[in-house]
């Protein structure tokens, strides 16, 4: 009997704080596909937020104990391309100048998926989510697209769900606004960036807003509720583990 991948989720801040249904959708999808799932306890932040606000050492501490928690498994799966490619692209060149600890960052980045990139990329997996007779469109994170390709992955996921039809936006890869740190230094243009991200959503008619990203969830959510629309919006790994249409949407309650 081959014996099956061990996988650690790397849970994020977002989901941990914000909804946590969408780590419990995530290890679901996991076993789904095959995996032994684990949570490390010692996992903290990605360390993005220091390391993109030039905070190198408070970037290079979170990361050393992230190196540690995760070393043993054969998997890191992260619900969020942002914090993936913190993980796979930025995290091994905070230790350039140290080839033993870059040697573990490298390795540890090697194994680091994105979610939904991991069920397609490595497991193959196709899941059998129940209906959701559904009009519902895509959001394309910034990270997740151009730092590690993820766009055909979670589309081959959703048409799987029965009854689901996905509308595409005139521009599915436009920027959010969000951006993490860029959003509380540039309100203004953020406001203006999600504004047009929202006018886009709205036109494809679509009542469901799906994306793999937290931070881009929030964003969206809290500008389609001060504009009073009624489009819901979820984490594709909720939709995909089976989670009921009337569950509180992001933004909202939830």
């Amino acid at each position: 009997m081959t014996q099956k991948p061990r996988v650690a989720l790397f849970v994020t801040c977002l989901v941990d704080l914000h909804r946590p249904s969408v780590g419990f959708a995530s290890i679901a999808l996991l076993e789904q596909a095959g995996c032994t799932v684990e949570v490390p306890r010692a996992q903290t932040c990605c360390g993005q937020p220091a390391y993109n606000a030039g905070d190198r050492n408070t970037a290079r501490e979170i990361a050393l104990g992230i190196l540690t928690a995760f070393a043993a498994y054969d998997y890191v799966v992260v619900p969020s391309g942002s914090c993936a490619g913190m993980l796979a692209k930025h995290m091994p060149h905070l230790f350039d100048d140290d080839p033993n600890l870059c040697a573990a960052a490298d390795a540890l980045a090697a194994k680091t998926h994105e979610l939904t990139s991991f069920l397609v990329d490595i497991m193959h997996f196709r899941p059998a989510p129940p209906a959701l007779p559904v009009i519902a469109t895509y959001h394309d994170s910034c990270a997740g697209l151009r730092e590690l390709g993820v766009k055909a992955q979670p589309r081959a996921l959703l048409a799987t769900i029965p009854g689901l039809s996905l509308t595409e936006m005139a521009d599915p890869e436009l920027c959010c606004g969000f951006g993490g740190t860029f959003c509380v230094k540039y309100p203004d243009i953020s406001t203006r960036m999600v504004s047009d991200k929202i006018a886009d959503i709205t036109a494809t008619e679509a009542s469901l807003l799906l994306a793999g990203d937290m931070g881009c969830l929030l964003n969206m959510a809290g500008r389609l509720t001060r504009e009073n629309s009624p489009i819901e919006i979820r984490h594709v790994a909720e939709v995909l583990a089976g989670t009921t249409p009337d569950t509180p949407s992001i933004g909202r309650s939830g």
